[in-house]
């Protein structure tokens, strides 16, 4: 029989994740939620707390730096063969206190995980504590991560980048931006890169921050690069540009970052889940997983399909995980699970929101609230279409080509 427990290592890892998300975020979560863009000074506490965690060489909390099980970034980042099955639960269980104070936890930006999948071992040990968003999307496209228009012109000892970046995630908050950018647009997306940019940077600046549905803790931000210069070797992976291989490396980000918003959508969802079922429960209605759910209260059958749409998501989401740990191409994988637990995490808040009546709409409870920061976990690392697509073309065999 298939042994589905998480390792023991995992599970304390996990722990510890989830008693931040209940002591931390949990009492804070509406505050923050009212005061958008107000820095979250809670947060200041949970720096020391991560980086007394890395010093150690215990695993992360926040966990979006995970991606490199190697030995060199077991060095480094303090990770071992599991690094991203950790980084994974321990986004799971934070985002179940708060998926806007998750992705504003210091130095675990998704920029990070960018750096772990493409950097060489010399980046790494530079960029290794770092905290990094990442910028890809801009005015002019969203989910063709293709279509960027952001250049970045080699000066000598520099790369000069000019371009606009939008839904910056931690854009203002982050020590560094990883900026999607083409050193050559005659070439197309072969030609695509990611260059490692600091705060501090001559000609980044942020031109505004962005009022949202959802994870109002989280600072999303608008970048302009004019002029922008930094070091030649801030260029993440290969500065030659390989047109058979097209831009895959840069792409193997989203195999790293996609379990882990999928993951961010579960958390959410189990939140969701546990708060509806003690909402039914002092209403009288018994969910019961020996009965049919068709001879059952009309909100019990409905719980049981949430509760299995959630439980797919997150098997899902775990074989991703695995299988990035175990150097297995996950690009399927990767998108399957994101797809799931994005479509699932509105699904369930939502519905979560209808059951719950008058108490699901108001703001006693979090749950419209969860609601509300469902919809940007099935939009930002790929849209839903976008990963359907994706999963097509991996299903049949097909290029980006010949499958639009």
């Amino acid at each position: 029989m298939i042994n589905l427990e998480l390792p023991k290592k995992l599970r304390a890892s996990a722990n510890q994740a989830h008693q931040v998300a209940k002591e931390i975020f949990r009492p804070v979560s509406r505050k923050y939620d009212l005061a958008e863009h107000e820095y979250p000074v809670e947060l200041d506490t949970m720096a020391a707390m991560v980086e007394g965690l890395n010093d150690s060489g215990t695993q992360k909390i926040g966990g979006a730096s995970g991606g490199r099980s190697d030995e060199h970034a077991t060095e480094l980042l303090g990770n071992t063969n599991g690094g991203n099955m950790s980084a994974l639960l321990n986004a799971l269980e934070t985002s179940w206190g708060d998926v806007g104070l998750m992705l504003s936890i210091p130095y675990q930006g998704l920029g990070n995980a960018a750096i772990a999948a493409v950097a060489t071992d010399d980046q790494l040990e530079r960029f290794g504590k770092v905290w990094a968003a990442m910028a890809i999307t801009e005015p002019s496209f969203g989910s063709d991560s293709a279509a960027v228009t952001t250049t970045a012109v080699r000066d000598g000892d520099d790369w000069v980048l000019n371009g606009e970046k939008i839904f910056v995630t931690a854009g203002q908050r982050a020590t560094h931006i990883v900026v999607w950018a083409t050193v050559d647009k005659s070439l197309g997306r072969a030609a695509i890169k990611s260059f490692v940019v600091p705060r501090d940077a001559p000609g980044l600046s942020v031109a505004r921050l962005e009022h949202k549905l959802g994870i109002k803790a989280s600072d999303t931000a608008v970048l302009l690069l004019q002029d922008c210069r930094i070091p030649a070797d801030n260029i993440l992976g290969s500065p030659e540009v390989n047109v058979e291989k097209g831009f895959a490396g840069v792409m193997q980000t989203f195999d790293n970052t996609r379990p882990l918003v999928a993951a961010m959508a579960i958390g959410v969802t189990r939140a969701a889940l546990e708060e509806l079922r003690t909402i039914l429960t002092e209403a009288g209605v018994e969910i019961s997983y020996d009965t049919p759910p068709n001879n059952q209260h009309a909100a019990a059958a409905e719980f049981l399909r949430m509760e299995a749409d959630y439980e797919s998501a997150y098997l899902l989401a775990l074989r991703a995980g695995w299988m990035a740990d175990n150097k297995k191409p996950n690009s399927l994988e990767a998108s399957m699970s994101k797809a799931k637990a994005g479509r699932t995490g509105t699904d369930v808040s939502l519905k979560a929101v209808e059951l719950a009546g008058t108490l699901g709409y108001s703001q006693h409870l979090l749950l419209e609230k969860w609601g509300r920061d469902s919809k940007i976990l099935d939009i930002f690392e790929g849209t839903q279409q976008i990963q359907q697509l994706i999963v097509a073309r991996r299903v049949l065999g097909l290029t980006s080509a010949q499958l639009k």
